[in-house]
């Protein structure tokens, strides 16, 4: 799961898949980043702790850390959040192998329309939920792909 600095929608997106994948007994290994390097370190946005707690996702351990080629190597899919992302992940990759990884993660609810998860940084609490019912759907869909293998 990728985004700008790992602090909003990457590690909501992140702790809604892994409670998904818990749920229904499947052993996936998920992790988020950002593109940018502003955040290593950190946890994610306060506002977006509280709003994966209210939906009884924790995500207050995770910490921020900055996207590398090693992950296209470490991971199946990358999972992007907007163009933005995809551009940056996408300059990363080393071959075609690396760049068919890369999936805008709102493809899988809205089929090739590469709609972007809005940042919710810059707003209200609303804008935290809005993202909220965005991925979960995403992830729901990604676990029932799963599940039919």
């Amino acid at each position: 799961m990728v985004c700008l600095g790992n602090i909003c929608r990457s590690p909501l997106a992140e702790g809604i898949l892994r409670q998904k994948a818990q749920q229904n007994n499947i052993n996936l290994f998920i992790d988020s980043a950002g593109t940018s390097n502003y955040h290593i370190g950190e946890n994610p946005d306060n506002r977006t702790i509280s709003n994966a707690k209210k939906h009884e996702v924790d995500i207050s351990d995770l910490r921020a850390r900055q996207f590398s080629v090693s992950d296209f190597d470490e991971f199946d899919t990358i999972f992007v959040m907007d163009s933005s992302n995809y551009a940056d992940v996408i300059a990363q990759a080393r071959n075609m192998t690396d760049k068919n990884k890369v999936e805008m993660i709102l493809n899988r609810v809205y089929p090739n329309t590469n709609m972007s998860v809005p940042d919710p940084y810059f707003g209200g609490e609303q804008g935290f939920e809005n993202v909220y019912i965005l991925l979960d759907k995403a992830c729901e869909i990604i676990i029932e792909s799963i599940k039919q293998y």
